[in-house]
């Protein structure tokens, strides 16, 4: 897995939280598929979805081309030089350590978006 990098950790009531940036696009893949609705509704937040698209070309939320259509704009999001070949894309990651057990819970393009996930799941903790 190519180096990923801390940007914030953080711990409340014994709950840990991180921003970690990582440049794996495997791993990316996988945090997004096993993050939940409310993650999914702040990534879409985050990457505009509602400004950049007239509302008839975003697929329902909960149809099947929802999952594939959200995907891609974080890909396209994701980007950090498109002159680059090949491609490097970044993503930022939040984890959750709770008792023990670490799940990945979010992920965006972007690091404000993800510290904003990431505080709210400390203040949650609080």
């Amino acid at each position: 897995m190519p180096k990923q990098e801390t940007f914030l950790s953080e711990t409340a009531n014994g709950v840990v939280v991180e921003v970690v940036k990582t440049y794996d696009r495997s791993y990316a893949r996988e945090v997004f598929s096993a993050a939940g609705d409310g993650a999914r509704k702040a990534l879409a937040t985050s990457l505009d979805i509602q400004k950049n698209y007239e509302q008839d070309d975003i697929p329902d939320p909960d149809g099947s081309d929802y999952d594939d259509f959200l995907w891609q704009e974080l890909l396209d999001a994701a980007v950090e030089d498109v002159r680059q070949y090949p491609t490097l894309s970044s993503f930022f990651v939040v984890t959750e350590t709770r008792e023990g057990k670490t799940a990945d819970i979010y992920i965006s393009a972007d690091l404000p978006s993800a510290e904003t996930f990431a505080r709210g799941r400390i203040a949650a903790a609080r």
